[in-house]
């Protein structure tokens, strides 16, 4: 008489750990299904990084960086595991490696870089992988406009050494400066900013900054200064902004419906 088949009591041996990944999956997938906010995401890392993700679920990485295992334990985390794809990276600071780590693993669909071309090692591991992909990729200028998923992406200024970047979706907007150059604080800009991503090491006291009024600013670590301001934190309030940075908060989300806006920190998500 031939032996009863082991497959009956190894399925439901495995049968109930097997419905519990599965539902912990679609929990996931429920959970990082789109919104129809835009999200801005700062990961707490060595260096300057913003992930956004559209009102419909499409993702843009700005920078990534000196920190690639970070960067990518970062974007594993915030994006769904089945999204191996960017609709757009933006390159502003060349010498941080953590957007090629991404670029390893993530597939981008458009890549806008700062006009230079003076030899950089990891700029081109950097075009080394987009050229792999396909993907095309343009150089930054000032007036440069895109539009993604109702999301406008314009650059404000920008040369060899630095960019100053602005997103709007509706009412709402974010600047990046994280990587200006200290011609670009002498701008003066007619449209408030809802937030201002930037450099810790330079005084906020600026025409850029003053024009921009934000309502909060993520200060960033990437760029650096010889002659950084000895200004407490409540001196850096330009205009009585409200004032965020990572070694204090750890990741930081900036969340708009078009309208509104909040920010979302580390501790408060008591994660």
């Amino acid at each position: 008489m031939a032996a009863p088949s082991a497959e009956p009591s190894l399925l439901r041996r495995f049968a109930p750990r097997i419905g519990l990944m599965l539902a912990a999956l679609l929990i996931l997938a429920l959970i990082q299904r789109p919104d129809d906010r835009l999200r801005v995401f700062f990961p707490a890392l060595r260096g300057d990084a913003a992930l956004v993700q559209t009102p419909n679920g499409l993702y843009l990485l700005i920078d990534g960086g000196s920190d690639p295992d970070a960067l990518v334990t970062a974007l594993g985390r915030r994006m769904p595991f089945w999204q191996r794809d960017l609709a757009l990276v933006i390159l502003t600071s060349p010498g941080e490696a953590g957007q090629v780590a991404a670029l390893e693993r993530y597939r981008a669909h458009r890549a806008l870089a700062l006009p230079s071309n003076a030899p950089n090692a990891t700029r081109d591991a950097w075009r080394r992988l987009l050229a792999r992909d396909a993907t095309p990729v343009r150089a930054l200028r000032v007036g440069q406009r895109l539009e993604i998923d109702g999301v406008t992406i314009q650059t404000l200024d920008c040369d060899d050494a630095g960019a100053l970047i602005r997103l709007d979706y509706g009412a709402t907007s974010v600047v990046f400066a994280h990587n200006v150059t200290s011609a670009m604080l002498e701008h003066r800009f007619t449209r408030r900013a809802s937030l201002l991503v930037y450099p810790w090491q330079y005084d906020p006291h600026t025409p850029l900054v003053e024009s921009l009024h934000p309502t909060a600013i993520i200060f960033s670590d990437g760029r650096q200064s010889r002659h950084p301001p000895q200004q407490t934190y409540h001196e850096r309030a330009v205009g009585g902004a409200r004032l965020y940075h990572e070694r204090m908060d750890g990741d930081i989300e900036w969340v708009s419906d078009g309208q509104h806006a909040h920010i979302i920190t580390l501790e408060r998500a008591g994660r």
